[in-house]
């Protein structure tokens, strides 16, 4: 251990704390696309419910004529 230059443990650091820092970066990326997905899946649910509502609107005037 006293034979091994300083900066090879501070080489051995800097891969570990890469290692955490990127895995940090894929949960806070996982945890942004998830709300990207449920934002954009509200969106397509609101459309979706407008037309229903205009389908609704609409049948009856077509069954009257």
């Amino acid at each position: 251990m006293l034979g091994v230059p300083w900066w090879v443990y501070m080489f051995i650091f800097f891969i570990f704390f890469s290692g955490y820092m990127s895995f940090r970066a894929m949960l806070a990326e996982r945890k942004l696309e998830q709300q990207f997905i449920e934002s954009q899946g509200k969106v397509y649910m609101e459309r979706i419910e407008q037309e229903r509502e205009k389908k609704k609107k609409t049948s009856p005037e077509l069954m009257s004529e």
